[in-house]
């Protein structure tokens, strides 16, 4: 029984590495779970939010998907700032190992257009309307199927309110995990039996 069981982790194990995380049909879900930004725009502010994210692997390297969006800023004498966005999410990896790094995928690149807003307590610097961004990332593949990353992104927010555009450079820190599509799934369970 030993044996047995010796056997299926490791096929598993090799199956989860032979397909890749980035490859077609495969699901990424996960999010950016604490975000550090710098306002371009006065007032320069640091604040932390929240990003889940899902996508589906339409080709190998190339992602597409939704994000939702929620941020709360609560800082002593200055009003509270809450940004939200919904949307959508692109995603392409080079598909190349970084050679410092076995597990390494560098220059992922990230695009998102939705909409969004930031609204101040105090009416000052409300923007709300079309949210776009787009940077490159790295992640860092911890296990075949789950990856730490760092993006850096630039934030364009155009709309309406008390101001109508809002600027700023976004570094984020977050966590996918990556799913086999149905076929690699399908193969797992074929060899497992």
């Amino acid at each position: 029984m030993k044996k047995f069981l010796t056997f299926i982790i490791l096929s598993t194990a090799t199956i989860f590495t032979a397909h890749a995380q980035i490859q077609k049909e495969n699901v990424m879900i996960g999010g950016n779970l604490t975000n550090i930004n710098l306002g371009l725009d006065a007032p320069h502010v640091f604040s932390v939010d929240i990003t889940p994210k899902a996508a589906w692997f339409i080709h190998d390297n190339i992602a597409v998907g939704g994000y939702v969006n929620f941020g709360l800023e609560i800082a002593k004498n200055s009003s509270t700032t809450t940004t939200y966005g919904v949307g959508a999410l692109g995603r392409y990896y080079t598909g190349k190992s970084v050679e410092i790094l076995q597990h390494g995928r560098f220059f992922f690149a990230e695009a998102t257009a939705g909409i969004g807003g930031v609204n101040v307590s105090n009416g000052a610097g409300n923007t709300n309307g079309l949210n776009l961004s787009v940077g490159p990332g790295f992640a860092y593949f911890v296990t075949p199927n789950i990856g730490l990353e760092t993006l850096l992104k630039y934030n364009g927010l155009v709309g309406f309110g008390s101001a109508t555009t809002q600027n700023n450079l976004n570094l984020s820190f977050g966590l996918q995990i990556y799913l086999p599509g149905k076929k690699t799934a399908n193969k797992i369970k074929k060899d497992i039996k």
